[in-house]
């Protein structure tokens, strides 16, 4: 006897065949490219090696954890890393937030796209671009800063581009600059959703631009805030690798070395594609703990979380 639950999907799958094969496409794709590759994950316990290849590989336990965790750079990588993205997540956020209300404010719609297009552009500026702008402003012999100094007499200018504690900042601010019109593309969109007679009925009530700010646009984007931050939390291991690596250099060496670039210099020039495996599992563990906690501190206090 045919079940007849399995037959009225069998009809609704040929009903609607079509919709069923666009979905078919992308899931192909998300299984081949994000979910076979997982396979490797087994690498990070084994002593890879070319000839056995992954499956056949012997197994070693811990062993890259252990190497990782009992290296003398743990413990300043780590720190560099945190620190980059603590900075960028403090400076960053609050920039696109206030990028967006301010641009809300404007009554001219053309200025507004004029102020919207110059801050979104640089968002399309590559890394490498931006490490060589960044180049030619602050380096101390052929920069214009450094032609600037020549010209008031100082000989030797300041090396800003070779200072650890200048580092951090250099990255931040640049960050800054050619990502805020970008995030505040994503907060305007959400501030357009609210209803124009809140604020009129605001102005009526005797409400000042400020408080209108407060007591309407700031909640109104308040979920995609914290959503946001739940997935930028999340990644605060994760440093980008591109711009780093492009402004580092053996002076700055103890404030730009982050967990990423340490494991392209120790994990892929060495050739230890079992410690890259490691280190890379252990940052998708972190980030894991880190999304999960703080979205059960957004839903404890607050209506908004990611899941």
């Amino acid at each position: 006897m045919v079940n007849p639950d399995l037959a009225s999907l069998k009809k609704r799958t040929l009903r609607h065949w079509q919709l069923y094969l666009i979905v078919l496409l992308p899931t192909i794709f998300l299984i081949t490219f994000n979910y076979v590759p997982m396979l490797g994950i087994q690498l990070a316990f084994k002593e890879f090696s070319p000839v056995k290849g992954i499956w056949g590989s012997p197994w070693v336990g811990g062993k890259q954890f252990n190497m990782f965790f009992t290296s003398p750079f743990f413990w300043p990588v780590i720190r560099n890393t945190l620190l980059l993205s603590v900075y960028s997540l403090l400076i960053g956020t609050p920039a696109a937030i206030f990028l967006a209300l301010a641009m809300n404010e404007v009554p001219s719609q053309r200025f507004k796209k004029v102020v919207q297009m110059i801050t979104y552009a640089p968002y399309f500026i590559s890394t490498v671009v931006l490490v060589g702008i960044i180049n030619i402003v602050l380096s101390p012999s052929t920069g214009i800063y450094g032609q600037f100094a020549h010209l008031f007499g100082i000989e030797q200018a300041y090396d800003i581009l070779g200072q650890p504690k200048a580092f951090p900042s250099l990255y931040v601010w640049s960050g800054v600059w050619q990502e805020t019109g970008y995030g505040a593309v994503i907060y305007l969109a959400s501030l357009a959703n609210i209803n124009p007679e809140m604020h009129e009925a605001s102005k009526i009530d005797g409400a000042s631009r400020l408080q209108r700010i407060i007591n309407i646009d700031l909640p109104a984007i308040r979920p995609t805030i914290i959503v946001l931050l739940i997935l930028s939390v999340g990644g605060l291991l994760s440093v980008g690798f591109e711009k780093v690596f492009l402004l580092q250099n053996m002076l700055n060496l103890d404030a730009s070395e982050v967990i990423s670039t340490y494991v392209y210099k120790i994990g892929l020039v060495n050739t230890n594609y079992s410690f890259a495996v490691a280190v890379g599992l252990f940052n998708s563990i972190v980030g894991f703990i880190l999304i999960f906690t703080t979205n059960l501190l957004a839903k404890k206090y607050s209506d908004s979380s990611l899941f």
